[in-house]
């Protein structure tokens, strides 16, 4: 961590170590499970210790639909493993991006009637390489754009989260102007920290009511190796009294995914007990 940015934080010393918190559950994403949309990463995600699982949606369409066209089975299959189902992802949007690509809107307005259907509140949104967020225009156009499928995403009880290298301050943009509290931020500290954003002044900066759900990564590393002090980001989630899933969005480094996702979970695990 940057030690001048650590100083700097309004009770710092308080945040050296991440208090037990009951509001918070681990979950993880199937593609990092190496078993995008499959009902196999559900069993997977359980026998490793998970609690949820972030679902793809899928990034090829079958038949002119999201290829993720099963809920029940995921629900089935949940159900049986005490398992929650904390969120899709709508991959296909790494290829009918939102601010240029008309297909895209329809994919993500079909895509809210999934969520519907599986009864899962979060969606997230990805944008990044060639659609990443690059100009104030490219933002006030996804805001626009997100303000008409709002209502719909509302009726539905479904939240749709942004994830992106984008600063707090240009998603706040995208978020005011979209003027729904179905718009929200999907925060993943690795993304950040990596484009530069003080991670550590974010999290409060946007707070509960304009996060949704969190990525936690250091990416290419296990959790506690890399440059993120994961103490301090666990305790700054307690801090704005979020209430929810964390997901683990990891690579593996030994290549041995089970072995590595355990290790990340473990680690979370014991500074959440400490």
């Amino acid at each position: 961590m940057r030690r001048r940015h650590f100083l700097a934080l309004p009770g710092a010393a308080a945040a050296l170590l991440a208090a037990p918190n009951p509001n918070l559950q681990i979950g993880v994403t199937d593609w990092n499970l190496g078993l995008a949309g499959q009902l196999e990463a559900l069993d997977l995600a359980s026998q490793i210790g998970f609690s949820g699982v972030e679902v793809s949606l899928g990034r090829k369409p079958v038949d002119g639909q999201l290829p993720f066209n099963n809920p029940s089975a995921h629900i089935e299959r949940a159900k049986a493993l005490n398992l929650t189902l904390v969120s899709t992802c709508l991959d296909i949007l790494h290829v009918n991006g939102l601010k240029n690509d008309k297909l895209g809107e329809q994919w993500l307005s079909d895509a809210i009637e999934i969520n519907r259907a599986l009864g899962v509140k979060n969606m997230l949104l990805p944008f990044f390489g060639a659609r990443a967020l690059e100009t104030p225009k490219e933002l006030d156009y996804v805001a626009d754009l997100l303000r008409n499928l709002a209502p719909k995403a509302e009726k539905a009880h479904v939240t749709l989260g942004l994830e992106n290298t984008n600063s707090a301050a240009e998603n706040l943009r995208i978020l005011d102007r979209s003027k729904s509290n179905a718009v929200k931020v999907f925060y993943d500290v690795g993304n950040s920290f990596s484009r530069g954003h003080d991670i550590y002044r974010e999290i409060p900066l946007l707070g509960r009511e304009r996060i949704c759900q969190f990525h936690l990564k250091d990416n290419p590393s296990l959790l506690g190796q890399g440059g993120i002090h994961f103490p301090t980001v666990l305790s700054l989630i307690q801090q704005i009294k979020y209430r929810g899933f964390a997901d683990l969005e990891t690579s593996s480094p030994s290549r041995n995914i089970a072995v590595d996702m355990a290790k990340n979970l473990g680690y979370l695990r014991s500074l959440m007990s400490a």
